[in-house]
């Protein structure tokens, strides 16, 4: 399974070393300024404690202007004492990297044409024994390709400030479980790599969203057809308020299927694509969705104020959904895509186990259950990728 290294009130545009001194390869002691690569990072790096540990999450977006194609061989994520957090190379560095519309089938996101850009998609994981950092710079390494000949370049940025304030903590959204917390940060397509460019600005509103699956003890999300909402496991769950808030935005008037898709995810204009869903202001710039409910569950109204725990809905499957399923996220604005996705953390629940990838959820493999310990309570942290677990009556 491929693993990726590593938002944020507000927009942080950082423009990075547009050009910088090289040294020519044709006589060592002369050097010339040269036009190569832009450096951005739209939203604050956060760290947040996901699966035990912290991790560094954010976008680095690379833009070639050099006048010839370059090929990228290094990532490296530096400390304000120039120390190095983490280091991305080979077949890790091609798939932190995406291009913003996802990459053509064979495509390399290593090789940058003139003009051409790059994501980096970062979650970086620090380690329990490392102080958050307070700011960051990247080196990177590349080959500028001219006529056929590789000209090797070193790099480094100016420095980019890391948020500080700590991660919104909620209540869980749901009772009970087993319930699997689908997502992979470094899945193509996934939550973590969708940006939709809305009102002339491109955001990333589900970069730490996670769709919410119940299954049983065998990994199975559903009994007898699968085709059949009313035959998974999670269908017609209550959703509950994850903190005291005010209802800012709810739509019921999305129609589901009698019968899911069977292989295919279905395509709905991007105003649909959400489903039924409701959006909590949660205060200070975080506003909560929930998506993908059932059509006629929806019980609050907007500007309706609610209490942490209060049912609002139920679990559904309308919208651009292959079967039943929770998604939540936590964004910037009261849009279901015209806003950037926000760190958060769940302050309890109880981890069971785990799937060993999200290849295995997918095929209805077993989860398996925590070595040597039925069960572990944690607390203010985010699921990690595909784990399983339960959440308080």
């Amino acid at each position: 399974m491929r693993r990726r290294i590593g938002s944020g009130t507000g927009t942080l545009l950082v423009a990075l070393l547009a050009s910088l001194a090289i040294l020519d390869g044709q006589a060592q002691e002369a050097r010339a300024l040269r036009s190569t690569l832009d450096l951005q990072v739209p939203m604050a790096p956060a760290v947040i404690g996901v699966d035990g540990e912290p991790r560094l999450v954010y976008e680095l977006h690379i833009t070639n202007f050099a006048a010839a194609d370059l090929s990228l061989k290094r990532i490296e994520v530096l400390d304000a004492d120039g120390q190095v957090l983490g280091s991305l190379i080979d077949a890790e560095l091609a798939s932190a990297l995406s291009r913003p519309a996802g990459l053509p089938d064979g495509a390399d996101a290593r090789q940058l044409a003139t003009g051409s850009r790059a994501i980096a998609y970062l979650w970086l994981a620090l380690g329990s024994d490392r102080s958050q950092p307070r700011h960051i710079r990247h080196r990177l390494e590349f080959d500028l390709v001219r006529s056929g000949k590789h000209e090797s370049v070193v790099m480094e940025s100016v420095t980019v400030s890391v948020r500080l304030d700590a991660p919104i903590i909620l209540a869980p959204p749901l009772r009970g479980g087993p319930w699997a917390a689908v997502y992979e940060p470094s899945m193509e397509w996934g939550h973590r790599q969708v940006f939709y460019a809305i009102n002339g600005r491109a955001r990333l509103p589900a970069r730490f969203a996670i769709d919410w699956v119940k299954v049983d003890q065998d990994g199975k999300s559903f009994s007898g057809d699968k085709t059949n909402p009313a035959n998974w496991h999670g269908y017609g769950a209550e959703v509950l308020a994850v903190a005291d808030a005010v209802v800012a935005a709810a739509r019921d008037g999305i129609a589901e299927s009698n019968t899911l898709p069977d292989g295919s995810r279905p395509r709905n204009s991007l105003e649909k694509a959400s489903g039924n869903y409701i959006a909590l202001d949660l205060g200070q710039g975080h506003f909560a969705f929930y998506e993908h409910l059932k059509p006629g569950s929806v019980m609050v109204k907007v500007g309706e104020r609610v209490r942490r725990g209060q049912p609002i809905a139920a679990l559904g499957s309308t919208g651009d959904s292959m079967g039943p399923h929770l998604h939540f996220h936590v964004s910037d604005a009261s849009s279901t895509l015209a806003a950037e996705g926000l760190p958060y953390v769940l302050e309890s629940f109880e981890l069971v186990g785990a799937y060993d990838s999200i290849e295995d959820f997918g095929n209805g493999a077993r989860w398996k259950p925590l070595q040597g310990n039925p069960s572990a309570s944690r607390s203010a942290e985010l699921p990690g990728a595909n784990v399983v677990v339960r959440f308080p009556y």
